[in-house]
């Protein structure tokens, strides 16, 4: 049996996820072009600031833009808190290293 893959916004009757509620209503009433017009917006300005990456060894074309999705992501209360807590501690671990590297050692 193949498994559906996770989708942060819909559970698998799709219905929205609660903490996705008031954005998928939103969404739903977009036209298809908006959205469209958006993400060609979007691909305007990572190519016009340089948000892009190089793949060597194809000759289609060395720069690709970052991938990115104009959905976002939404993430419950209880789960930003959680992560909150992990990227603090990382940019502190991060901070103290720099400082080392380019301090007394």
């Amino acid at each position: 049996m193949v498994s559906k893959p996770y989708n942060e916004m819909y559970m698998g009757d799709s219905a929205a996820r609660p903490h996705y509620l008031r954005y998928a209503q939103w969404l739903t009433e977009q036209p298809a072009d908006r959205l469209a017009q958006k993400r060609a917006e979007a691909d305007a300005l990572f190519h016009r600031v340089g948000i892009t990456f190089a793949v060597y060894g194809q000759e289609e074309g060395a720069e690709r833009l970052i991938p990115f999705d104009i959905v976002p992501r939404v993430l419950p209360l209880e789960e930003w808190i959680r992560l909150e807590s992990g990227l603090k501690q990382r940019v502190r671990a991060l901070n103290a290293f720099i400082h080392d590297i380019y301090h007394d050692q």
